[in-house]
């Protein structure tokens, strides 16, 4: 007893000094890396490892183009209880020969970057070179969709659900399950794991679909939690009266449970400590799904939002209350795969889907952001006659043929407002009905010596995030 006493104040005595020394001294940048469905998070880190590494293709990384940083490493991996981010495997994936996107994330990782730097100004030229350690955190976008679930009851989560079960032809089979069973019966184990497996086969489709609402996170990604009760719970309908013993009040309890002792424990953790995001989005194949999937992206980005702990971190609140998000970046990726003079247009509508919540977050004092961007380029740009007009295209290899091909996508609307209309409206007459994106291969030889890799505005992404703390 006195061995765990002692063990528990030596633990908060050790964690205040840190805290002391990290606002005094200066702390490392704890950049969190997260996306929804396919949006390149591996990619990203990957690239923007390996662009630092190399000192190259940075020219918007303020203190590189100023020569200021002298030295870029990788250090030991900083927290004993988190995987590592493999970023050699990454790379290897993508610059072997026969070059490959590497596999998507299964759980959370972290990876310590270290640059050596001459400070800015005078005083810079007094202290010497410094060190700066990044802290980079690569975790599911399902994850951090979870901490929404924080302020929903079963019955809010299950309404919002099952509305989209019920309008998507994938949500079939479990309509039909839950019109077969009845949430006032006794519990039985038999019809939780049902519930459980059918609503997680739903989430997979959804997500390959394109839907971005995917709660709970650990039904897609469940790890060492498969099978155990707290992912064995679905949706069902509201029931006004339901005993202690009935299949409802155990779905609920398990729901709460969850809540409890998987998303909180993430969120002190992992994600409390954190204080630059960037959220990378898949905005393209969105908007190819369709308005309903525009419209539920928006409404995912919104709640992402309330989810940060946002404002300016200083001495005091560090010490007293833990980091807060000072910055978020939303970032629409794949913009390799639309022609340049369309970013604009491409970064507009990120910047319109999440406004409101962005406004609250800069009333808290954070900084927010939007941005197109591509972490690895793998296409070029070129121009194709069609019908007599001049169409800008993308050219690049097709990932399922392996063949050379141009293609022209679509257009974008300049007024992103008349999107969110349609979406909101989930009108049939889509106005980017036609439009489509090709999956493309990465490009051979991505890597090159002294260079980095080629990519869209990653080096604008890293001077918002942590270039001021350079």
């Amino acid at each position: 007893m006195i061995s765990r006493i002692g063990q528990s104040v030596f633990d908060t005595v050790q964690s205040t000094g840190q805290n002391i020394n990290d606002a005094l001294f200066g702390a490392p940048i704890r950049l969190g890396v997260t996306g929804l469905a396919r949006s390149g998070k591996t990619v990203f880190i990957t690239s923007l490892v390996a662009n630092l590494l190399a000192g190259g293709r940075m020219p918007q990384l303020n203190a590189l183009a100023q020569g200021r940083v002298e030295l870029v490493f990788l250090q030991q991996q900083p927290d004993d209880t988190v995987a590592r981010f493999d970023y050699e495997t990454h790379l290897g994936a993508l610059t072997s020969p026969t070059p490959c996107w590497p596999e998507n994330t299964k759980g959370i990782s972290q990876l310590r970057l270290t640059l050596r730097i001459r400070p800015e100004g005078f005083l810079g030229g007094l202290r010497g070179t410094v060190l700066q350690h990044i802290d980079i955190i690569d975790y599911p976008g399902e994850w951090l969709l979870d901490l929404t679930l924080l302020e929903k009851s079963y019955e809010e989560w299950s309404a919002s659900a099952l509305a989209n079960v019920d309008m998507r032809d994938i949500g079939a089979d479990y309509a039909t399950l839950l019109a077969q069973t009845d949430g006032s019966a006794a519990f039985s184990e038999q019809n939780a794991k049902a519930l459980a497996t059918t609503y997680g086969r739903y989430l997979t489709q959804a997500r390959l679909a394109g839907f971005p609402d995917l709660t709970p996170g650990r039904f897609l990604l469940p790890g060492d939690l498969a099978g155990s009760p707290v992912i064995t719970f679905g949706p069902l309908r509201s029931l006004d009266k339901a005993s202690k013993t009935s299949l409802y009040r155990e779905m609920r309890r398990r729901y709460d449970a969850y809540k409890d002792k998987v998303v909180r424990p993430f969120f002190r953790d992992h994600f409390s400590k954190i204080d630059r995001q960037i959220v990378l989005i898949d905005m393209l194949d969105t908007l190819a799904t369709g308005p309903q999937a525009t419209k539920d992206l928006r409404n995912s980005l919104r709640d992402l939002l309330k989810a940060f702990r946002t404002g300016r971190n200083s001495i005091l609140s560090k010490f007293f209350i833990g980091n807060r998000v000072e910055k978020i970046l939303f970032a629409a990726t794949k913009a390799d795969h639309i022609p340049q003079s369309q970013h604009k247009d491409m970064a507009a509508l990120i910047q319109a889907f999440v406004d409101d919540a962005a406004r609250a977050a800069q009333f808290s004092g954070a900084q927010t952001a939007s941005m197109a961007i591509a972490s690895l380029r793998s296409t070029t740009e070129t121009e194709q006659t069609h019908n007599g007009l001049s169409l800008e295209c993308v050219r690049g290899t097709d990932l399922e043929t392996g063949k050379q091909v141009a293609v022209f996508p679509g257009k974008l609307p300049q007024n992103p407002q008349s999107i969110l209309s349609e979406a909101e409206q989930a009108i049939d007459n889509w106005s980017l009905s036609d439009f489509s994106t090709l999956k493309f291969a990465p490009p051979k030889d991505a890597l090159r010596a002294g260079e980095g890799m080629a990519h869209i505005r990653l080096d604008q992404a890293a001077q918002f995030l942590f270039g001021d703390k350079l």
